[in-house]
């Protein structure tokens, strides 16, 4: 086999990873930023708040998948739950995140349906729902997000034929010798399922210590989490400042790689804890009370989320507490219609950015040896594993470098290395599961690969191919700090907009644009959807 392909593939996608590592780095080795950002008195209170509220929503939605998984595999209805995360994956974080500010602000739908009759209130309270202190609010949004993404990672482990009858067989074949469900999956099926979730669990952990976007709209604000500080101080015009930042950066980067060291030093007996938990109480098990009751929760919660982003987008005077508005407009969507080059400019950086990551990731596991997919892995999930904040130092300065700052190539190179993880973890395991003897089988019909690619094996996978293109088309739209840095700001997107609206007082416009970033995606899935769904044939009678 020829290492021309795969070395090109390597190349392609490994030399921007290399550099902006590179980049990062080096502007991380400033001694008097350092000695800065230690002596900032914000310094220590957001890191706290980085850890308190990047390891408490990581803890809850692992805890959460791991019943979830338990009661779907024993009773065999995971394929509902699984159903439903195409259209709770297509809510990008920050349309959930301005979705729950609407629900529950002060003047929000919550405390509106039970004002004045039940609470007394006559004007908004002086609570802090969201951007509270302590960070609640930033921890429920993170757990609302990251629950669906983890299922949805480990659904994809069932894709395998092979793993799923002999987990299947083991399962059964355990309670055959006396055990109950719940003993047969916690000590059969668990132990092996757990392992599989170590590196997206991982990743929920980097994300939910890094995330910016979200924190800026519900999280806390007097201070932030350090990665919302560390922006700031990347965003202000003073050098000094910048450095500072960097080296901020740096810190969330070393914090990152910490807590993620110890965490697999620590998987194997989280799993065995997770594993003894399962099955404590057969009998609570057996009802799945506590598993299905959390469960249920997110099904009401999205839709809740959906509608006060729909209705928000039409609300024009709304004195509190009524609970309807007194005057409906559209003025927020014909702005947004006003100004579609931004949807349009959406469209096209996720169709592209979603296009070349998927056949990245088809070329790269259908000709790269096998010891080469294992050996560079770990090197293509580093976006998910690090920061953004640190990639997005390292592309702005490589796009300064190569003068692609604010340039159309340099902002769809930035969305391609965030996409890329996403369609290669989607695609592994569907790859996966293909039987390696059919192409044999097709080669002794003297057919060649091409032929076995496109008539037996991508057909085949297409379900899976277009499941991928969707992620990733939903990872490019909610793209929020590579599109603020590389783009320099000349490249507005309908996230770059709901983030900058959500820190104003437009209420119809921000929802709008989140509506907007919503439904993007949303079709997105409805496509791969609809493209995926197995051909049916109807016999015609002779």
């Amino acid at each position: 086999m020829s290492w021309a392909w795969p070395g090109l593939l390597a190349l392609l996608a490994g030399l921007p990873l290399a550099l902006a590592l590179q980049a990062a780095v080096s502007q991380m080795l400033d001694a008097s930023a350092w000695q800065a950002f230690w002596s900032d008195p914000q310094t220590t209170r957001a890191w706290g708040l980085t850890l308190w509220t990047g390891l408490a929503s990581t803890l809850l939605t692992w805890y959460t998948v791991a019943h979830l998984l338990a009661r779907g595999f024993i009773r065999q209805t995971l394929m509902r739950w699984v159903d439903r995360l195409p259209a709770w994956l297509a809510t990008p974080h920050v349309a959930l995140a301005i979705g729950l500010v609407l629900c529950l602000s002060p003047s929000g739908w919550a405390l509106r349906m039970v004002s004045p009759g039940l609470t007394g209130f006559e004007s908004p309270p002086p609570w802090a729902t969201t951007q509270d202190p302590w960070g609640l609010g930033l921890i429920v949004a993170l757990w609302l997000k990251e629950v669906p993404f983890l299922l949805w990672v480990a659904a994809t482990q069932l894709q395998r034929e092979d793993v799923r009858r002999r987990w299947q067989a083991e399962f059964a074949l355990a309670q055959t010798l006396g055990h109950s469900p719940q003993q047969a999956f916690a000590q059969g099926v668990w132990p092996q399922w757990a392992p599989l979730l170590r590196w997206p669990l991982l990743a929920v952990l980097a994300y939910g210590l890094t995330v910016v976007d979200m924190a800026l709209i519900v999280g806390p604000a007097a201070p932030p989490t350090l990665a919302v500080l560390t922006w700031q101080w990347l965003a202000d015009a003073d050098v000094a400042m910048q450095a500072q930042g960097a080296a901020a950066a740096g810190a969330l980067t070393l914090t990152v790689l910490g807590l993620g060291m110890c965490g697999l030093a620590a998987f194997r007996a989280m799993a065995v804890f997770q594993t003894t938990r399962l099955g404590l109480n057969d009998k609570v098990s057996k009802e799945g009370i506590w598993a299905g009751g959390l469960g249920w929760i997110f099904t009401p919660a999205y839709g809740a989320i959906w509608l006060a982003l729909a209705l928000g987008s039409v609300i024009g005077v709304w004195p509190f507490p009524q609970l309807w508005p007194s005057a409906w407009t559209f003025d927020a969507w014909s702005q947004v219609w006003a100004s579609g080059s931004t949807v349009w400019r959406t469209l096209v950086l996720a169709l592209v950015s979603a296009s070349v990551g998927v056949c990245w990731s088809m070329a790269w596991l259908e000709w790269a040896p096998l010891r080469w997919q294992r050996a560079l892995r770990p090197w293509w999930l580093l976006p998910l594993m690090l920061p953004a904040i640190l990639w997005v130092v390292g592309l702005y300065s490589v796009a300064l470098q190569w003068r692609l700052e604010g340039q159309w190539l340099g902002l769809l190179i930035a969305h391609g290395v965030m996409v890329l993880p996403y369609t290669l973890l989607a695609l592994e395991p569907a790859y996966g599961a293909v039987d390696p003897r059919q192409s044999a089988v097709v080669a002794s019909l003297g057919q060649g690969r091409w032929r076995y690619l496109l008539s037996i094996k991508w057909p085949l996978l297409r379900r899976a191919i277009a499941s991928a293109w969707a992620v990733a088309f939903a990872v490019s739209v909610a793209q929020y700090l590579p599109t603020l840095f590389v783009g320099a700001g000349r490249f507005a997107t309908v996230t770059t907009e709901a983030v900058t609206l959500a820190s104003g007082g437009q209420r119809s416009l921000m929802s709008a644009y989140a509506v907007l970033q919503m439904v993007l995606p949303l079709l997105a899935f409805a496509w791969a959807s609809a493209f995926g769904r197995p051909r049916s044939f109807e016999k015609i009678a002779a």
